[in-house]
């Protein structure tokens, strides 16, 4: 059912019915079979080896892909898996990806888990979910972490390796695909009453090693947020839809998984590595008009690469648009792009525990570029100020005011496994996004920065308290606070300053090749460090980030001016808060340039970075 969405007063017009009104199934066992019964010998998967193999796809009839599905669940089962057991997987982009996740959630719980991250943080995640049975690839660099933990978790009884051709075996371990295919594959051989606030999925969302943070996510709550996709982005039958994003991200699996398939659409997998596979940002083009693809989702990374890629003679004219979140988008980057394309771009804003979105620019009415857009049906966001000891909510904010996001709605989880994350994440049944944000007059949502500090690097969130434990257990470190500085081509990437003892004769050299050894997570290892003498702290002594931040942020903006500096006579660059946008950055230049012609070298230098920024150019 299509729903024109052009004001909030299309939202609330939807809502004027009960959401039951709509959904007629409420587990996303029932939902797959509908989405998968409406023409099951339409394509649900084309699966690409690799960008360059576009015209060369693994393709999957709904039909096969639910006798697979089914297939997994029974094996699950069959390996003693009971419905209220886990199953983690180690995957990367595969259609045997979809039917392991599925297929444990029709079973049991599904766990999915970033093969790229360390092995110690991959045992703390199987261990804080209690882990029966591990999925993972039977060969390389998947392998070998898998080999160096599998003892370490008490609570695993099977390892499953998806094998290469070329791997035939392996000690301790089962191939997946052999015990998958002797199962039996047009139904379920046991019986389970799936109910609808039955745990579907336990997804990490960031913490430190040996106290991962995972969201409980019930069936309702992705079954809600499947319809909701749909109904936001039109997804249809007819609609074929790319996949890029991993399949341990709750984007992916939600946008391009169970939303699509709920309905009958195609999914069309970028290889096993996604956007990360060169080709396929090589390729995008190509595979836009051999597919006829009508949305993609993304973030703003993708889009960057992308830019770098000419159009050339392909008829992309299918795109309806790209969604874009999990990150902040530069204004310029969003126009640059829709140049280049002549696609629209969709913001959204979500995360985890909401199941996926929470906000999205309406596709058919007026998108606001920097906004996140209009709160999704049956969704709620409010933006309040909360009381810092109560953690109580005193009054909402008014129109144009920043204050805390919060959200409520049947999409929002049910809270962390650990009960030591749900202490302060609740606010007068409110979840706490632990975001900044203000609403307009026409009820878009605005970002204005982040009080829990997470570092979004890529769409990936880091938490700096996991790199500030790996410093804290060196003696001579005294202080140490892991920042975001801004990045070109990732958005964000973590730092660190640290202030040491007295008489300490570490270098900073030391301590990243320390940090390295030690952080449990590439992607959070600090890309630069300074040892201070005494850091920045507020008026009860914590330490005051936002100067931190305001630092590296200014030196970062400095660097990127450099190649007009011979230009200029002078540069002064200040940043500092600013109550509307979160952070303002002033640029202050005196030159003797034509300033039209200086303005735009400037403004193309500082597309790749998100930050609000105002220009001032001084002639001579």
């Amino acid at each position: 059912m299509e729903f024109p969405i052009r004001t909030i007063d299309d939202v609330r017009q939807i809502e004027t019915q009960p959401i039951s009104h709509y959904l007629t199934v409420d587990t996303t066992y029932a939902m797959l079979m509908q989405g998968m019964s409406k023409n099951p010998d339409a394509i649900a998967i084309s699966y690409l080896p690799s960008g360059a193999q576009y015209q060369n796809p693994v393709q999957i009839t709904y039909r096969t892909l639910r006798h697979r599905i089914h297939q997994c669940a029974n094996l699950f089962h069959t390996l003693g898996l009971a419905s209220d057991e886990v199953v983690s997987y180690l995957l990367p982009n595969l259609p045997q990806t979809h039917e392991v996740l599925w297929g444990a959630e029709m079973a049991g719980i599904a766990n999915p888990i970033n093969p790229m991250l360390e092995a110690s943080t991959i045992q703390g995640i199987c261990c804080a979910a209690k882990t029966k049975i591990l999925v993972t690839l039977g060969q390389g660099e998947v392998w070998e972490k898998v080999c160096q933990i599998k003892d370490n978790i008490p609570s695993l009884t099977h390892v499953l390796c998806v094998f290469d051709e070329t791997v035939t075996a392996h000690d301790g371990a089962l191939d997946f695909q052999q015990q998958a295919t002797a199962q039996v594959g047009h139904q379920l051989v046991f019986s389970r009453q799936i109910l609808a606030d039955d745990t579907a999925s336990l997804y990490h969302t960031g913490g430190t090693t040996g106290t991962p943070k995972l969201a409980r996510r019930t069936h309702y709550n992705e079954v809600c947020m499947a319809w909701m996709i749909c109904t936001m982005a039109n997804v249809q039958g007819e609609t074929t839809l790319l996949s890029g994003l991993p399949l341990f991200h709750v984007n992916a699996t939600s946008i391009t998984g169970l939303a699509p398939f709920s309905v009958g659409a195609q999914v069309v997998i970028l290889s096993p590595l996604g956007y990360r596979d060169v080709s396929v940002i090589e390729h995008f083009y190509h595979i836009v008009e051999y597919y006829q693809a009508n949305f993609f989702s993304s973030v703003p990374t993708v889009l960057s690469a992308l830019l770098d890629v000419a159009v050339g003679e392909c008829d992309i004219g299918s795109l309806d648009y790209a969604i874009c979140g999990a990150a902040p988008l530069s204004v310029e980057l969003f126009k640059r792009f829709e140049q280049h394309t002549g696609m629209k771009i969709l913001e959204g804003y979500g995360l985890t525990e909401c199941a996926c979105a929470s906000s999205v620019n309406p596709k058919d009415g007026v998108r606001k570029v920097g906004s996140v857009g209009l709160s999704m049906p049956y969704q709620r966001i409010k933006i309040a100020h909360l009381n810092a000891q109560s953690n109580a909510c005193t009054r909402d904010a008014e129109v144009g005011e920043v204050g805390s996001l919060l959200i409520k709605g049947p999409n929002v989880f049910q809270g962390y496994v650990d009960e030591a994350h749900n202490r302060t994440c609740w606010v007068d049944g409110w979840f706490n996004t632990g975001d900044l944000g203000r609403i307009d007059e026409d009820g878009y949502y605005w970002l204005a920065g982040r009080k829990k500090e997470l570092i979004i690097r890529g769409g990936h969130n880091i938490d700096p308290l996991m790199i500030e434990e790996v410093f804290y257990q060196l003696s001579e470190v005294k202080v140490v606070a892991a920042i975001a500085c801004p990045h070109p081509r990732v958005g964000e990437v973590p730092v660190v300053y640290v202030q040491l003892t007295a008489g300490s004769t570490l270098t900073s050299e030391a301590l990243l090749r320390y940090a390295e050894q030690h952080i449990g997570e590439q992607a959070a290892i600090p890309k630069a460090l300074y040892i201070v003498d005494q850091m920045p702290l507020t008026s009860v002594g914590k330490i005051f980030k936002p100067a931190l931040r305001w630092q590296v942020t200014r030196e970062t903006y400095l660097a990127a001016l450099e190649p007009v500096k011979d230009k200029l006579q002078s540069l002064e660059i200040t940043v500092g808060e600013d109550k509307r946008h979160g952070t303002r950055i002033d640029i202050q230049i005196f030159t003797n340039a034509r300033k039209a012609d200086i303005e735009i070298e400037i403004r193309n230098l500082l597309t790749v970075y998100t930050h609000y920024y105002v220009l001032a150019i001084h002639p001579l």
